[in-house]
């Protein structure tokens, strides 16, 4: 897979904890601690965040994907899924990504272990037309680990990435129900263009997707040139 080399983009982590059962949403493991209160009178120590490209998993790596994973789409975080696959479903996704040579998987790391991803998705060579925009895919964080601003470095690391391969544009799409990541992408430059109101089905019941892009190379706060008919389809 091709692509900008495994370089963490923050401090060492932490020493790895051991292969375990699946981790419930809710508060995080062992080890892992979450910034703010006080332990025995003292501060707690700040975890240590970090988001990469990972071409290969290093031991504990799948496992701690796959935690993850799992705690996301249980909290109705996507992929698709609406429930958990069997762990070696699982894990043969995540491999299957690492070899594909349109993918890019960067990960999220709170004190070393993973617990959250997205992925750069790069128009395949024929088409030609579109070979100027790139595609965010699958971005999540677990349930246990939010609150630290990892979605937001996720989502920044990947315009980085999407620039230095020399791509315009960076495209994405959203289930309707996700507002936080909704709120994450409009206060962060991304324009809504369309609305799908048969974007999934959940419990019988359709869901609303929503479609946006951002140009790489527009300066913050830039006014959009958008011609008429095809700008963004308004709030709601």
């Amino acid at each position: 897979m091709t692509g900008p080399s495994r370089k963490m983009s923050s401090r060492k982590a932490q020493p790895r904890k051991a292969a375990g059962k699946r981790r419930a949403a809710g508060p995080p493991p062992a080890g892992v601690l979450p910034a703010g209160p006080s332990i025995g009178g003292r501060a707690a120590p700040e975890p240590i965040l970090g988001v990469e490209v990972v071409t290969r998993f290093e031991p504990g790596d799948l496992h701690d994907i796959c935690d993850a994973a799992e705690s996301a789409i249980d909290a109705g975080g996507g992929f698709g899924w609406l429930r958990a696959p069997e762990r070696n479903a699982l894990e043969s996704y995540w491999k299957g990504v690492l070899v594909v040579p349109e993918r890019i998987l960067i990960v999220a790391r709170i004190d070393g272990t993973i617990c959250g991803a997205a992925q750069l998705v790069r128009p395949p060579p024929n088409n030609e037309a579109r070979a100027f925009a790139v595609q965010l895919e699958h971005a999540f964080i677990a349930p246990w680990a939010r609150g630290h601003g990892l979605a937001r470095l996720l989502m920044e690391k990947a315009e980085v990435l999407a620039r230095n391969e020399g791509f315009d544009v960076i495209a994405l799409d959203v289930r309707a129900t996700q507002k936080r990541a909704i709120r994450l992408y409009e206060t962060h430059g991304y324009v809504r263009w369309g609305r799908n109101p048969f974007y999934a089905r959940v419990e019988g019941k359709p869901v609303a997707g929503l479609y946006y892009w951002k140009d790489l190379n527009a300066a913050p706060g830039a006014a959009l040139d958008v011609t008429p008919g095809e700008g963004t389809d308004g709030p709601g």
